[in-house]
């Protein structure tokens, strides 16, 4: 039977692109420098994550935990000093403002975006230095690194149904840095992104299959003199969507795989290239609705890594909100 058309939420799913992949860039303090880099698994991945498909000014809120954890016997880069038997626990709210143009390219309508995080974190680990080991504990809150998309280019076709795109983003080494302490807001270098998405949703059965894919490619570190690695990371999701309370409710699972595809370098690197590797599945639940007469969509994801490879290693849980106007 064929479902009442769902509220065009794209908008705000751009916001979600941009906010998600800004609100924990401090937590990547470890494979690269730090165990992670400025993407974050699940960053973008469902419909929530794609351009809106029509001109418009998306805002949104998001709020992100992440608890994870080294043990003893896997070394860790951290800030200039080599780490182990690392415990990380973050809190992050970002803020992001997403406007897609009236201008069009090639078929497509061109967009930009800007994402700003403030984080609250804690990093608790055993630290080598002159030959002695010491445990040290670390706490950092602040502006992180921001996130800018200067360039996004989105397509529609199937009446809709289907949405694609390629952008590019740039993280900006705004977050506090300093050499030697295991938590800080920043990563003190830049990354840029590009990336493709690839997203279906039906409006006639409601199911959803949705594919990004992106490589990051990283500046020097000049206070530690380490360049981390390029990464590649891919997201999916395959989730069903119903008609619930006037809105749609979505239910399905997300997926992603991270790799590090060239070895870290510097004179900083003293771990060698230090290559990381993670992949992980879990649940996500979202409700799109109209209030206001404006576009509402929610998400909550929980994702838990597993197969991890030279990097931190835990969970993650996404709260976001967002409003189209």
């Amino acid at each position: 039977m064929k479902t009442k058309r769902r509220p065009n939420l794209m908008g705000a799913a751009l916001a979600g692109a941009l906010v998600v992949l800004a609100v924990i860039l401090p937590l990547s303090a470890c494979a690269e420098e730090g165990g992670s880099g400025h993407y974050m698994p699940g960053a973008s991945a469902s419909f929530i994550d794609t351009l809106p498909g029509k001109p418009g000014l998306a805002l949104a809120n998001y709020f992100t935990y992440y608890g994870a954890s080294a043990s003893a016997s896997r070394p860790i880069p951290f800030a200039g000093v080599v780490t182990a038997g690392i415990d990380a626990t973050a809190y992050a709210n970002t803020v992001a403002a997403v406007y897609q143009t009236p201008l069009q390219l090639l078929g497509g309508y061109y967009a930009v975006g800007l994402a700003i995080p403030y984080v609250w974190m804690e990093v608790k680990g055993n630290v080598a230095a002159g030959g002695v080991t010491r445990t040290v504990r670390d706490t950092a809150n602040g502006i992180g690194d921001i996130m800018v998309y200067p360039f996004m280019l989105g397509w529609t076709s199937l009446n809709g149904d289907l949405k694609y795109d390629v952008r590019l983003g740039i993280y900006a080494p705004t977050g506090d840095f300093k050499e030697g302490k295991l938590a800080n807001a920043g990563k003190n270098y830049w990354t840029y992104e590009p990336a493709a998405s690839l997203s279906y949703l039906s409006s006639k059965i409601g199911l959803e299959v949705s594919a990004f894919a992106g490589m990051d490619f990283n500046t020097e570190n000049k206070a530690t003199d380490y360049r981390s690695g390029t990464q590649f990371h891919l997201d999916l999701t395959a989730a069903e969507h119903l008609p619930l309370f006037g809105g749609f409710i979505g239910v399905g699972a997300n997926g992603f795989y991270y790799e590090q595809i060239t070895g870290d370098s510097g004179s900083g690197a003293r771990l060698g290239d230090f290559k990381g590797r993670t992949y992980g599945i879990g649940p996500v639940l979202s409700y799109a609705a109209k209030i206001w007469k404006k576009d509402l969509v929610a998400e909550v994801k929980w994702l838990p890594e597993q197969g991890v490879e030279k990097r931190l290693g835990g969970d993650y849980i996404w709260f976001k909100l967002a409003l189209v106007f």
